[in-house]
């Protein structure tokens, strides 16, 4: 039966989780994560899904897919410093560089790999990293893994910012000091004030972190948040994913050929698992060229998101202050927050909740995600949708 302390401690939080409107229940696909999905015997228009631009779905990533599994295997083998390291994954790093206008890149297996990999890498008990208040998990967990002294700074507010820039800086307690921030924030879809960052970093020597998961291929006509600012050379990491509207699986980091080749022989997720599988790597590259070739998919993805955003900000809803596709419906309270995602679910429309811990409490929303691949009809019923859950509960009028 296994300890009888753990039993406890499992149910006993479990029921709270529950009784809170925190329990997250995992839903399965029966089909792939395109603009319209089956759950069990229900079909519904997918609003919850980081496949921007629907290249998780598109035929030429299928093939890539196929072909590279074909040359190089289903997995790659080994880590990438014995013999993992595959022609194709060189090939992927390269593209990479080329994409995010930098000397050099290295892929990891995921974006959670590379922010848990790449601070330990460079920052140590020594230094200190001054960290957005909003960040991503997996920067907290990579800033809380290298030891550093973590600074929160409150969201997006360059007056904390530089003054706890100065305050770390004359305290001269630290051998470095790094400032991080996501490049699109993923809750709330606003986007970092690079530029006023940027500028504070220059004045303090600080060390330039952005983790671009929910930038590239959305923002700066596909190639992220820093490149849309004109900031490519100012920014000594670039983070991002290959499993968002690149739509494989992965990550990676972007930066100077020194650093790239230090996280090579430093950065612990790269030297102790298993390389990114050919497929993903294939299809990766295939997504590079494809939006290297046009705009029209991220054309569409913003079309797409400026009516969904405008149809739901007319019905009434709360949508924040989003700058981005990610389009945030701000019910509040966690229950009720649980209950608008199911109803909209009976109805056909998958928005899933998001409750504390992923958002403060009481600030509970769904989360809208319009893609390339949506239809107008499609997002003109989920309005329709929308607004019926809505009114049955009063959210809006």
């Amino acid at each position: 039966m296994g300890s009888k302390v753990l039993g406890k401690f499992l149910k006993d939080n479990l029921d709270d989780l529950k009784s809170k409107g925190l329990y997250n229940v995992i839903n399965v696909l029966k089909s792939s994560n395109g603009p319209v999905i089956k759950i069990g015997d229900n079909e519904l228009i997918n609003l919850s899904s980081n496949n921007y631009l629907g290249l998780a779905t598109n035929p030429r990533m299928i093939e890539a897919t196929i072909e590279a599994t074909k040359q190089y295997g289903s997995g790659a083998g080994a880590v990438r410093t014995i013999n993992g390291t595959l022609e194709i994954h060189t090939k992927l790093e390269q593209k990479l560089a080329k994409f995010k206008h930098t000397e050099a890149a290295i892929a990891f297996q995921s974006g959670f790999n590379c922010n848990m990999g790449a601070i330990s890498a460079v920052m140590n008990k020594k230094d200190a990293i001054l960290s957005d208040s909003l960040n991503h998990a997996s920067i907290i967990d990579g800033c809380r893994l290298s030891g550093a002294k973590i600074i929160r700074v409150e969201h997006s507010d360059m007056v904390d910012l530089r003054n706890k820039a100065k305050e770390a800086v004359e305290s001269g307690l630290y051998e470095k000091i790094m400032v991080i921030t996501d490049g699109v924030f993923s809750m709330d879809g606003d986007v970092a004030k690079l530029p006023e960052i940027v500028k504070i970093a220059e004045e303090f020597d600080l060390i330039t972190y952005v983790d671009d998961a929910h930038g590239s291929g959305v923002m700066g006509k596909g190639t992220g948040t820093v490149h849309h600012f004109g900031l490519s050379d100012k920014i000594d990491f670039q983070i991002g994913t290959l499993s968002k509207a690149i739509g494989a699986v992965g990550g990676y980091v972007a930066g100077t050929r020194d650093l790239i080749d230090w996280l090579m022989v430093r950065a612990r997720p790269f030297l102790f698992s298993t390389s990114l599988t050919p497929g993903a790597a294939g299809a990766a590259i295939e997504a590079i060229n494809i939006l290297t070739e046009s705009t029209e998919l991220h054309d569409k993805l913003w079309e797409n998101a400026n009516y969904l955003k405008k149809g739901l900000k007319e019905l009434g809803f709360d949508i924040g202050n989003s700058e981005t596709p990610i389009t945030p419906c701000i019910i509040g309270d966690e229950v009720k927050t649980q209950e608008f995602s199911k109803k909209l679910f009976e109805e056909g429309v998958y928005a899933k909740s998001i409750v504390f811990p992923t958002v403060r409490k009481g600030t509970g929303r769904v989360r809208n995600m319009p893609t390339a691949a949506h239809t107008k009809e499609m997002l003109d019923k989920a309005l329709i949708i929308y607004a019926k859950v809505g009114r049955e509960m009063k959210i809006i009028k």
